[in-house]
C-alpha cells in the first residue's frame, strides 16, 4: 500500500480499502501526547480509543473516508479522560482543513448539491462550509476607500445601497437597505474617508444629506445616466398615452417598433429611420417628444456647468403643451438637483459599473 497516499505528514497509514465509488483510509495520528490539556501533568496512561470517520479530498473521481483510530488518556493528577488532538482536522466538523478550503472555492462557482455529491455530505454541510469560507475571506480582505466613489442601488431581493470604486470598477460594500441612517453608519465607520474627492450619485435625498453630513469634502456628482434615462421614459410616456387612439394592430405595431424612438438618433439604421418617420408622420407629438429627447442628450455634449444650464434652459422652452406632462418628472429633477447635475460637467464621473450589476 502507498504509504503517501494521503500526503498527510501527520498520519501513519494503517489500512485501505476501495470500491466503486469510496476509498475508506485507515489511519492514526503520528504526533505524541504530552501533557494533560486541563492541568499540563504528563502523567498519563491510555484509557481506550475509537474510530472516528473524517471526510477527505476525493481522489480519481472517488470520495475519500478516513477511519482515524483515536487514542483516549488518562491524567493521573487530575484524573480527567481526554481524546488525542487530531491534526490537520478542522475545528468544526468531521473533515479534513483541506477538504473545507477546497469545498469553500468550488462553492463559488458550483452548486452545492452538486459538491455534496462529489463528496459525500449533506447538501446543508456544504453551505456551512461555504458559509464559514466566505466570513473567513471578509476578514482577511481590505478594500481601500476609493477617491471617486459610486453609491447607488441594486436590487438584490428588494433596494440595497450599494458602494462603488468608480476608478477600479469594484464593490465596496452592499449595504441592508438605502436609508440615510445606514448611510451615514457606512460613511461614518469607513476609513480613510477623508481621501474621497467625488461621489457619483442618483437622485436619492438620503445620499445626498449623508454625503454632506459626513464627507462634506467631496463633490457630490448626479450620475448622467439617471438624468438622460428620464428623457427616454418621457417618450415612453407619450408612445402610452397613444394607446386610447390606436387600433389593435397600431398598438400592437407601435409596441413592436419602440426601439426606434428609445434609440439614438445617430445609431438609426435605414430601416429605423423608415418606421421612425411613419409614426411621426401620424402622431406629431411622438415626433416632438423624439426630438426633445435627441436634444437634451445633447447638452451632455457640453464642457461647462455654464453652457449646460443655458442649453438646458433653451430646451426646456421648446417643451409643447402637448408632451409636457411626459416631461415634467424631468424638467422637476433637473431643476431640484441643479447644482449637483451641474457638477458633472466639472467632473464627468459616471456610476456605470453598477448599472451592470444590475443589469
Amino acid at each position: 500500500m502507498p504509504t503517501n497516499i494521503l500526503n498527510l505528514p501527520a498520519y501513519t497509514v494503517i489500512a485501505l480499502e476501495e470500491n466503486d465509488h469510496d476509498y475508506h483510509i485507515s489511519a492514526e495520528s503520528k504526533l505524541a501526547v504530552t501533557n494533560c490539556p486541563y492541568c499540563q501533568s504528563n502523567s498519563l496512561y491510555k484509557y481506550g480509543n475509537r474510530e472516528q470517520m473524517v471526510r477527505d479530498l476525493p481522489m480519481h473521481g472517488k470520495r475519500v473516508g478516513l477511519y482515524i483510530n483515536t487514542r483516549r488518556y488518562r491524567c493521573q493528577d487530575c484524573f480527567k479522560t481526554f481524546y488525542e488532538a487530531l491534526p490537520d482536522i478542522d475545528d468544526k466538523r468531521l473533515m479534513t482543513k483541506r477538504l473545507t478550503a477546497w469545498m469553500g472555492k468550488q462553492a463559488i462557482k458550483r452548486t452545492f448539491a452538486g459538491i455534496a455529491e462529489e463528496v459525500g455530505c449533506t447538501e446543508s454541510t456544504t453551505r456551512a462550509v461555504f458559509s464559514d469560507y466566505v466570513n473567513e475571506l471578509q476578514h482577511l480582505i481590505r478594500v481601500k476607500t476609493p477617491e471617486w466613489m459610486g453609491i447607488d442601488e441594486i436590487h438584490l431581493i428588494k433596494p440595497r445601497g450599494v458602494i462603488t470604486n468608480i476608478q477600479n470598477n469594484t464593490v465596496v460594500e452592499i449595504l441592508v437597505n438605502r436609508n440615510k441612517e445606514t448611510m451615514m453608519n457606512f460613511l461614518v465607520n469607513l476609513k480613510g474617508k477623508e481621501s474621497i474627492k467625488l461621489v457619483a450619485t442618483d437622485m436619492w435625498q438620503p445620499y445626498r444629506d449623508a454625503c454632506a453630513a459626513v464627507i462634506p469634502q467631496a463633490k457630490l456628482v448626479v450620475d448622467k445616466f439617471h438624468v438622460i434615462k428620464m428623457a427616454n421614459e418621457a417618450v415612453e410616456k407619450v408612445r402610452k398615452g397613444l394607446r386610447d387612439r390606436l387600433t389593435l394592430k397600431e398598438k400592437r405595431g407601435l409596441m413592436h417598433d419602440r426601439y426606434v424612438l428609445l434609440k439614438r438618433e445617430h445609431d438609426l439604421t435605414d430601416k429605423d429611420s423608415l418606421l421612425l418617420s411613419g409614426w411621426i408622420k401620424n402622431y406629431a407629438e411622438l415626433g416632438v417628444a423624439y426630438r426633445l429627447k435627441e436634444d437634451f442628450y445633447k447638452i451632455y455634449d457640453c464642457t461647462s456647468p455654464h453652457e449646460a444650464q443655458g442649453m438646458y434652459l433653451e430646451w426646456k422652452s421648446r417643451i409643447t403643451p402637448e408632451v409636457e406632462f411626459a416631461f415634467h418628472d424631468l424638467v422637476r429633477a433637473w431643476d431640484n438637483w441643479k447644482l449637483w447635475i451641474l457638477e458633472y460637467f466639472n467632473h464627468p464621473v459616471t456610476n456605470a459599473y453598477t448599472e451592470s450589476l444590475n443589469n
